[in-house]
C-alpha cells in the first residue's frame, strides 16, 4: 500500500515555513498542478478540529449504548443516560457531553470492515482504499486548499497535530512534505510547552539571546558587505526566526496565558490541555488541527482503562464544545470525532483477554460539531447489539466529502497534485451519499 512512518514537518521545514511566512517572503509551489484547484459551494467551516481516537474507541461504550444488549456486550457499563436532546443517549460515563449533545451529530452507521490498524486508519482519513498511490488525508487537503497559496497568512504551518503524528501512514501522501503536519511534540500540559522547533529544551531564553549576540559579533562578512542581497535575506531570516522564539508564536503556544480555571475546565492531562491548545490555533486561524489521541486500543483491561479514559474524554471535549460556542468559533469550526474503527461489542472475557474488545470495522460511530453540521441528529444506526449496519451506512468518503463541502472543497473536483496523479479530492460516495440530512441546505 506504500505505506510508511514518516514523521510530520522537520523542525528545520516547519522553521522554514513560518521563516518565510514571518519575513513576508513568497513560498515558491513545486507542485505544478494538473488541474486547478477546485472550490466548492461557499465555505460555511474555516477550520477543522479533528479529534484522532488512536486505537479505535468502543462505539458501545460512548455514543452507541445498547443497554438491553446484555452482560457480554455491555460488561459493567450497562447504563445509557440522556442527553439534552430528547430521545438521544448516550454512555453512563460521558455525562457533560449528554449535556451538550444539542450541539453535535453521533453517526452510528460508520463502516467500512477493516480490522486491522493501518489500512483502517488510511480508509478513515483519506477515504480511498489502499492502492499503488498513497493519498493524502483530510488534514493534507486543507493544507493544500486552505493553507499558503490560498490565502493564509499565518506563521504557525496550516496543518498541525498535537503532539505527534499518527504515525500509520504518511498524512501527505503523494502532496509531498510541503503539506505534512506541523508535529508540535512535547506535552501541553507542561509548563512550558516545548514545542519543536520554537522553544528549545534545556536552554534558557537567556542563554538564546547570547548565542544571538555572539552570532553577530562573529558576523564580519554581513557587516563588510551590508547591501548585499543575500546578507539582507539571511538578516531576514534571523530576525523572523527570533520572532518565533520570543513573540506572537511562542505567546500562541503559551499555555500559561490562559487563567488557572480555564485550564482546570479542560482538565489538567496532555489531552484537557490539547484541546485548551487547539482552540487556541483555530482561534488564531489555523485552518486544520488533529488532536492524536492515544490509549484506545483495549485488547484488555478494557473497562478498567474506561473508568479513567472516559472521563477525560468527557470533560475536555465538552468544555472545547462549550468554549467554541461560547467564543462565537462553533460556527466556523468542525470539530469530528473518531477512530480508525469501533470494538467488538461482544466482550472478549476468555484468557488472555479478560474482558477486552478487539479491533472492528464492521460498524461504529463518529461525532461532528460546528462547521455548518446540524447537533441534535442521530444517522444511521446499528442492531441491537451493535454489530452491523442497520439504517444508513456512512462510508468515510461520505463524512470526509462532507467537511470538504463544508470547507468550501469542492469533493468531486479534482486533486491538484505534482506527482501526476489524475483523481477527485474524494473518491465517488457511497450508497447512501454525503450527510445532507445535517449539513446546510
Amino acid at each position: 500500500m506504500g505505506m510508511d512512518n514518516r514523521q510530520g514537518f522537520t523542525r528545520r521545514e516547519a522553521l522554514r515555513r513560518m521563516l518565510c511566512a514571518t519575513a513576508g517572503l513568497a513560498v515558491a509551489d513545486p507542485f505544478k498542478a494538473w488541474a486547478a484547484p477546485a472550490r466548492a459551494k461557499a465555505a460555511s467551516a474555516r477550520s477543522v478540529i479533528q479529534i484522532w481516537m488512536w486505537g479505535g474507541p468502543s462505539h458501545l461504550d460512548t455514543f452507541d449504548p445498547k443497554p438491553n444488549a446484555g452482560n457480554d456486550y455491555c460488561g459493567p457499563l450497562k447504563k445509557a443516560i440522556p442527553t439534552n436532546v430528547d430521545g438521544i443517549l448516550v454512555g453512563e460515563l460521558l455525562p457533560l457531553l449528554a449535556g451538550q449533545a444539542d450541539k453535535y451529530s453521533i453517526i452510528r452507521s460508520m463502516t467500512h470492515g477493516v480490522n486491522a490498524h493501518e489500512t483502517a486508519s488510511y480508509i478513515v482519513q483519506t477515504g480511498r482504499q489502499p492502492g499503488r498511490q498513497v493519498f493524502p488525508c483530510m488534514g493534507a487537503l486543507a493544507s493544500l486548499f486552505k493553507g499558503y497559496d490560498h490565502g493564509y497568512k499565518g506563521t504557525v504551518p496550516p496543518y498541525v497535530v498535537l503532539t505527534e503524528p499518527q504515525g500509520r501512514f504518511s498524512e501527505a501522501g503523494f502532496l509531498g512534505g510541503k503539506h505534512k503536519p506541523f508535529a508540535t511534540g512535547d506535552d501541553p500540559n507542561r509548563d512550558p510547552f516545548a514545542v519543536e522547533g520554537i522553544i528549545a529544551q534545556g536552554i534558557t531564553d537567556e542563554r538564546q539571546r547570547k548565542r544571538r549576540e555572539l552570532l553577530h559579533a562573529l558576523d564580519t562578512l554581513g557587516k563588510a558587505f551590508p547591501e548585499s542581497t543575500e546578507f539582507t535575506l539571511a538578516d531576514k531570516h534571523e530576525q523572523a526566526a527570533y520572532d518565533l522564539m520570543f513573540g506572537d508564536v511562542r505567546t500562541l503556544f503559551d499555555l500559561s496565558k490562559e487563567k488557572d480555571a480555564a485550564r482546570e475546565r479542560y482538565g489538567r492531562n496532555t489531552f484537557g490541555q490539547s484541546c485548551l491548545m487547539a482552540r487556541r490555533l483555530v482561534e488564531s486561524g489555523v485552518p486544520y488541527v488533529t488532536i492524536n489521541y492515544k490509549g484506545w486500543d483495549t485488547h484488555k483491561r478494557h473497562f478498567q482503562t474506561m473508568q479513567n479514559k472516559l472521563p477525560e474524554m468527557d470533560r475536555a471535549m465538552s468544555t472545547l464544545l462549550h468554549d467554541l460556542a461560547d467564543r462565537g468559533l462553533l460556527d466556523s469550526t468542525v470539530v469530528w470525532w473518531s477512530g480508525e474503527f469501533g470494538r467488538t461489542p461482544k466482550i472478549q472475557w476468555e484468557p488472555p483477554w479478560n474482558g477486552g474488545r478487539g479491533h472492528y470495522g464492521a460498524c461504529f460511530s463518529a461525532v461532528v460539531a460546528g462547521g455548518g453540521f446540524k447537533g441534535g441528529q442521530v444517522v444511521g444506526a446499528s442492531d441491537a447489539h451493535g454489530e452491523h449496519v442497520a439504517d444508513r451506512p456512512v462510508f468515510p468518503q461520505d463524512l470526509l466529502g462532507s467537511i470538504c463541502e463544508l470547507l468550501g472543497i469542492d469533493p468531486d473536483g479534482p486533486l491538484p497534485n505534482d506527482a501526476g496523479v489524475k483523481a477527485n479530492v474524494m473518491p465517488a460516495p457511497g450508497k447512501g451519499g454525503r450527510l445532507k440530512e445535517i449539513m446546510p441546505a
